[in-house]
């Protein structure tokens, strides 16, 4: 096993570990360890909201987190020799659930997916979900099965959602310029636009607290994906992936969290993985000069994991980009994806699930959503496939018409 560069005892809360982790991005955070070129090691990993969420049949939880405790980030790891401008290469080795644990905190054996509520962070289909729900899931080894959403089993794609290098100063003052100019235009929104600096709960790793105070009143939250990576949650950076990711500062700084046993291309409900804490074992190498010698400057470049489960049919639904209200918008992908999951949505009803459940399921599975057609005006076409393997009943459209069954209820 590779060595433990940073561990969590998942009977304590982020907030008493020995070793504290980030949760925000600041260049100043210190790395916990520093390895040279070619080394493997593990981080171990707490689910994102700290044991907050409960294996129980009520949305509570949900709808009373504090985004502001979020993502508890295992690092920063230090790369000798590497400074701005080159490349760190990054393998994931392997990944997965807190091993050899069973328990209240979720990866002991279990995890969740919610709908966040509008007041509270939304999710990509707000406006028709506007309150919290929740499912809770089982692993049997790869596979995932819940008892809130019945006729329903796959084998995920686990990886880490969150993945990144420290930014610079500069780059951090790009962000919240930025990000500041975007909420100043409907400082009002709910949910918000974006997510401006918040001292309070505010973790720095080990930097001294005169220091850190100053530093978590300009420090990043680790919401949004941005240069560095971050919380990109791209389900294909799982086992035998390799990321190469620009470097901003001396030695990197790469740090990583949020871990997935599964999710839906899109992570529509926003927390619509099926998130875990665990671990992660990662390899690190450095192309020096990479960021301009192959102009990866403003993201990373990834090669996809080569671990992931075998579907061979997907019943596949279309949207484009007109409103249900029937607004024709130009070329508005970001629409005709959310017409795609509200067509499956409405779909998976007619067996028996109910929206919410429907909701949280295109979240957690391993759907895939792509943007096939953004030329031909005025619409965008985007698709979503759905795994028909998945269900243990047959869910494709025949003569003999949907099999409708009681199919229980999500969390609410």
């Amino acid at each position: 096993m590779p060595e433990v560069l940073f561990s969590f005892d998942q009977s304590k809360s982020f907030f008493e570990q020995r070793v504290a982790p980030h949760n925000r991005w600041h260049p100043d955070v210190p790395p916990v360890a520093t390895v040279s070129p070619g080394s493997e090691f593990r981080l171990e990993c707490r689910e994102w909201f700290d044991g907050l969420v409960h294996n129980d049949d009520s949305a509570d939880d949900i709808r009373n987190l504090d985004l502001s405790i979020v993502h508890p980030l295992s690092g920063p790891i230090s790369v000798e020799g590497a400074e701005p401008g080159d490349l760190l290469v990054v393998d994931i080795l392997d990944l997965g659930p807190v091993p050899q644990e069973s328990g209240p905190v979720a990866g002991q054996g279990w995890g969740y997916t919610g709908v966040f509520a509008r007041d509270n962070g939304g999710g990509f289909l707000t406006d028709h979900f506007p309150d919290a729900h929740k499912a809770v899931w089982d692993f049997h080894g790869q596979k995932a099965t819940s008892r809130h959403l019945p006729g329903v089993g796959f084998t995920g794609i686990t990886h880490p959602g969150l993945i990144g290098t420290a930014p610079s100063h500069d780059l951090l003052g790009n962000w919240n310029r930025r990000e500041a100019e975007l909420i100043a235009t409907d400082p009002d929104a709910v949910p918000p636009l974006a997510l401006p600096p918040e001292p309070n709960n505010a973790l720095l790793g080990h930097m001294e607290e005169e220091q850190a105070e100053q530093a978590a009143r300009e420090a990043a939250r680790t919401a949004p994906p941005r240069e560095n990576g971050g919380n990109q949650d791209i389900k294909n950076l799982t086992r035998g992936a390799r990321i190469f990711m620009p470097v901003f500062v001396e030695g990197g700084k790469l740090s990583a969290g949020d871990l997935h046993f599964s999710q839906g291309d899109g992570e529509i409900t926003f927390c619509g993985a099926i998130e875990m804490g665990g671990y992660l074992d990662l390899g690190v190498d450095l192309i020096k000069g990479g960021m301009e010698a192959y102009g990866v400057t403003n993201n990373p470049v990834f090669f996809p994991g080569n671990v992931e489960p075998r579907y061979s049919e997907f019943l596949t639904f279309v949207g484009i980009s007109v409103t249900e209200e029937g607004q024709q918008r130009h070329l508005d992908s970001q629409l005709a994806y959310k017409r795609a999951c509200l067509n499956a949505i409405e779909y998976l009803t007619k067996f028996g699930y109910s929206p919410e459940q429907a909701y949280l399921l295109l979240g957690a599975a391993p759907i895939e959503g792509r943007f096939s057609g953004v030329v031909d005006v005025p619409n965008s076409c985007a698709t979503l496939y759905l795994p028909t393997e998945i269900f243990d009943f047959d869910i494709r459209p025949s003569a003999g018409g949907p099999q409708r069954a009681e199919r229980g209820s999500a969390a609410s």
